[in-house]
Protein backbone atom coordinates (compact mmCIF):
# COMPACT_ATOMS: atom_id res chain seq x y z
CA UNK A 1 0.00 0.00 0.00
CA UNK A 2 1.18 3.80 -0.78
CA UNK A 3 1.24 6.51 1.46
CA UNK A 4 -1.18 9.65 -0.04
CA UNK A 5 -0.88 12.68 1.43
CA UNK A 6 -3.85 13.76 3.69
CA UNK A 7 -3.21 17.00 4.61
CA UNK A 8 -2.27 18.82 7.86
CA UNK A 9 -2.91 17.21 10.89
CA UNK A 10 -2.16 17.88 14.95
CA UNK A 11 1.13 17.61 15.63
CA UNK A 12 0.21 14.94 18.27
CA UNK A 13 -2.14 13.20 16.33
CA UNK A 14 -2.52 9.55 17.00
CA UNK A 15 -2.44 8.47 13.11
CA UNK A 16 0.26 7.93 10.58
CA UNK A 17 1.71 10.63 10.15
CA UNK A 18 5.59 12.72 9.21
CA UNK A 19 6.44 15.65 11.28
CA UNK A 20 5.03 16.42 14.48
CA UNK A 21 5.85 15.62 18.18
CA UNK A 22 6.31 11.91 19.30
CA UNK A 23 3.65 10.02 21.34
CA UNK A 24 6.06 8.37 23.76
CA UNK A 25 6.18 6.54 27.02
CA UNK A 26 6.69 8.71 30.61
CA UNK A 27 10.23 9.73 30.96
CA UNK A 28 10.87 9.13 27.10
CA UNK A 29 14.54 10.99 26.06
CA UNK A 30 14.80 12.41 22.74
CA UNK A 31 17.52 11.00 21.60
CA UNK A 32 20.60 12.92 20.10
CA UNK A 33 23.13 12.15 17.39
CA UNK A 34 26.15 9.55 18.30
CA UNK A 35 28.58 12.20 16.09
CA UNK A 36 27.58 15.73 17.13
CA UNK A 37 25.54 15.06 20.14
CA UNK A 38 22.72 17.39 19.12
CA UNK A 39 19.13 16.54 19.35
CA UNK A 40 17.94 14.40 16.65
CA UNK A 41 14.78 15.63 14.40
CA UNK A 42 11.52 13.95 14.66
CA UNK A 43 10.50 12.33 11.39
CA UNK A 44 7.88 10.03 11.82
CA UNK A 45 5.40 8.27 13.45
CA UNK A 46 3.76 4.97 12.27
CA UNK A 47 1.04 2.72 13.73
CA UNK A 48 1.53 -0.92 14.02
CA UNK A 49 -0.32 -3.71 15.66
CA UNK A 50 1.85 -4.31 18.53
CA UNK A 51 2.44 -0.64 18.92
CA UNK A 52 3.80 2.85 17.00
CA UNK A 53 7.09 3.10 15.54
CA UNK A 54 8.49 6.60 15.48
CA UNK A 55 11.42 7.66 13.41
CA UNK A 56 14.37 9.97 13.93
CA UNK A 57 17.65 11.45 12.41
CA UNK A 58 20.18 14.08 12.77
CA UNK A 59 19.68 16.99 10.81
CA UNK A 60 21.90 19.44 12.81
CA UNK A 61 24.89 19.24 10.52
CA UNK A 62 23.47 17.31 7.44
CA UNK A 63 25.86 15.18 5.77
CA UNK A 64 28.54 15.30 8.83
CA UNK A 65 26.99 12.95 11.30
CA UNK A 66 25.93 9.33 9.84
CA UNK A 67 22.36 10.05 9.60
CA UNK A 68 21.76 7.59 6.21
CA UNK A 69 23.43 4.48 8.41
CA UNK A 70 21.04 2.22 10.72
CA UNK A 71 24.07 1.84 13.02
CA UNK A 72 25.95 4.97 12.80
CA UNK A 73 24.57 6.72 15.88
CA UNK A 74 22.75 9.74 13.14
CA UNK A 75 19.21 8.36 13.48
CA UNK A 76 16.93 6.31 15.77
CA UNK A 77 13.86 4.27 15.42
CA UNK A 78 11.62 2.77 18.70
CA UNK A 79 8.98 0.84 18.73
CA UNK A 80 6.37 2.75 21.52
CA UNK A 81 3.22 0.35 23.04
CA UNK A 82 1.25 1.19 25.81
CA UNK A 83 0.37 4.59 27.27
CA UNK A 84 1.72 7.07 24.98
CA UNK A 85 1.87 11.19 25.68
CA UNK A 86 3.76 13.92 23.55
CA UNK A 87 7.02 14.28 24.20
CA UNK A 88 9.29 17.30 25.17
CA UNK A 89 11.00 18.71 22.81
CA UNK A 90 14.46 19.70 23.10
CA UNK A 91 14.80 23.57 22.80
CA UNK A 92 18.04 23.58 20.95
CA UNK A 93 18.79 21.94 17.95
CA UNK A 94 16.57 20.86 14.47
CA UNK A 95 14.26 18.49 15.90
CA UNK A 96 10.63 19.01 14.26
CA UNK A 97 9.97 19.47 10.69
CA UNK A 98 8.32 22.16 9.31
CA UNK A 99 4.39 20.71 9.44
CA UNK A 100 2.46 17.66 10.82
CA UNK A 101 1.36 15.76 7.46
CA UNK A 102 -1.31 12.76 7.92
CA UNK A 103 -0.69 10.24 5.23
CA UNK A 104 -3.37 7.37 4.59
CA UNK A 105 -2.98 3.92 3.29
CA UNK A 106 -3.81 4.44 -1.04
CA UNK A 107 -4.00 1.02 -2.83
CA UNK A 108 -0.61 0.79 -5.68
CA UNK A 109 -2.79 -0.21 -8.57
CA UNK A 110 -5.01 2.85 -8.13
CA UNK A 111 -4.19 6.64 -9.73
CA UNK A 112 -3.33 8.76 -6.79
CA UNK A 113 -4.70 12.84 -7.40
CA UNK A 114 -2.62 13.33 -4.09
CA UNK A 115 1.80 13.37 -3.37
CA UNK A 116 2.56 9.40 -2.55
CA UNK A 117 4.70 10.10 0.26
CA UNK A 118 6.24 6.64 0.54
CA UNK A 119 4.39 2.97 1.10
CA UNK A 120 3.97 0.16 3.41
CA UNK A 121 4.39 -3.71 3.53
CA UNK A 122 6.00 -5.61 0.58
CA UNK A 123 10.13 -5.66 -0.15
CA UNK A 124 12.02 -2.55 0.16
CA UNK A 125 12.38 -0.73 -3.51
CA UNK A 126 16.28 -0.19 -2.69
CA UNK A 127 18.06 3.17 -4.45
CA UNK A 128 21.43 1.50 -3.91
CA UNK A 129 21.91 -1.90 -2.81
CA UNK A 130 19.95 -3.83 -0.33
CA UNK A 131 21.37 -2.65 3.27
CA UNK A 132 18.51 -4.60 5.44
CA UNK A 133 19.31 -4.06 8.97
CA UNK A 134 20.15 -6.82 11.68
CA UNK A 135 18.52 -6.45 14.91
CA UNK A 136 20.93 -5.38 17.83
CA UNK A 137 19.36 -8.32 19.96
CA UNK A 138 19.11 -11.09 17.74
CA UNK A 139 21.31 -10.22 14.95
CA UNK A 140 18.40 -11.53 12.26
CA UNK A 141 17.52 -9.75 9.22
CA UNK A 142 15.00 -6.83 10.72
CA UNK A 143 11.72 -6.72 8.60
CA UNK A 144 10.56 -4.25 6.13
CA UNK A 145 8.05 -2.16 7.25
CA UNK A 146 7.95 1.46 5.22
CA UNK A 147 9.50 3.72 2.84
CA UNK A 148 9.27 7.07 3.41
CA UNK A 149 10.02 9.73 0.35
CA UNK A 150 11.72 13.14 0.86
CA UNK A 151 8.21 15.30 1.19
CA UNK A 152 6.19 17.16 -1.14
CA UNK A 153 7.42 21.31 -0.03
CA UNK A 154 9.90 22.15 2.33
CA UNK A 155 7.97 22.22 5.35
CA UNK A 156 7.48 18.23 4.88
CA UNK A 157 10.56 17.88 3.52
CA UNK A 158 13.05 14.88 5.50
CA UNK A 159 16.46 15.93 4.18
CA UNK A 160 17.36 12.61 2.67
CA UNK A 161 20.05 14.11 0.05
CA UNK A 162 17.90 15.53 -2.68
CA UNK A 163 15.88 12.51 -4.04
CA UNK A 164 16.60 9.83 -1.65
CA UNK A 165 13.76 7.28 0.29
CA UNK A 166 13.79 6.04 3.59
CA UNK A 167 13.63 2.98 4.79
CA UNK A 168 11.92 1.79 8.12
CA UNK A 169 12.32 -2.14 10.08
CA UNK A 170 11.45 -3.74 13.16
CA UNK A 171 11.82 -6.43 14.85
CA UNK A 172 9.10 -8.30 16.12
CA UNK A 173 10.83 -10.85 18.11
CA UNK A 174 13.31 -7.92 20.01
CA UNK A 175 10.35 -5.05 19.36
CA UNK A 176 13.14 -2.91 17.81
CA UNK A 177 13.01 -0.65 14.88
CA UNK A 178 15.81 0.58 12.71
CA UNK A 179 16.13 3.50 9.96
CA UNK A 180 18.23 4.17 7.03
CA UNK A 181 18.29 6.41 3.84
CA UNK A 182 19.82 6.07 0.40
CA UNK A 183 20.33 8.67 -2.50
Amino acid sequence: MLLAYDGVCALDASTMRTGGVPLAPEGFEWPTCRTCNGAMQFLAHLPLDEGVISVFFCQNDPGLCADWDATGGGNRAYIFAGQLQPASVPAEGVTLLGTATRLRLHPEETASQVPILGRVGGEPDWLQHDETPLCSGCSVAMTFVAELEEGYDFATAANFGGGGRGYVFRCGRCMTAAFLWQR
